[in-house]
């Protein structure tokens, strides 16, 4: 036995189907066709054609589309030269304040290395 559900979605995609008009049904989807079986030289030649159209407008869709990646791909990387830039300077900052600060240590340990072997020369 069906269940109701079954037979309720059967007849809802039964009437949906018998209400659409025939053009929808005969729609010429857009892609490559294969054009030998056509037995006339004019039907040969608009399959053809059809075929030529096609590809030129996906090329002309496909150029697009990745034009507009490496436009972003390309505003992409001078943001992140940017963002370099920016962490280069500020590394040099810190490096520029730490020698700062390192600077008055390099005296102080001059001071011990004369201190130092003074005791290694008394613990002789």
């Amino acid at each position: 036995m069906i269940p109701a559900t079954a037979r309720f979605t059967f007849a809802a995609a039964a009437l949906l189907t018998a209400s659409m008009p025939e053009a929808s049904r005969a729609q010429d989807v857009p892609g490559i066709e294969i054009c030998t079986v056509e037995k006339t030289m004019e039907r040969r030649t608009s399959c053809l054609q059809s075929n030529v159209d096609f590809l030129q407008k996906t090329i002309t869709k496909l150029t697009t589309d990745n034009q507009q990646k490496l436009d972003a791909a390309n505003r992409q990387i001078e943001a992140l030269k940017a963002a370099v830039i920016a962490l280069q300077k500020v590394a040099g900052e810190m490096q520029a304040t730490q020698a700062k600060a390192a600077t008055p240590a390099a005296k102080e340990t001059p001071a011990a290395k004369d201190a130092a072997p003074a005791v290694k020369e008394g613990a002789k």
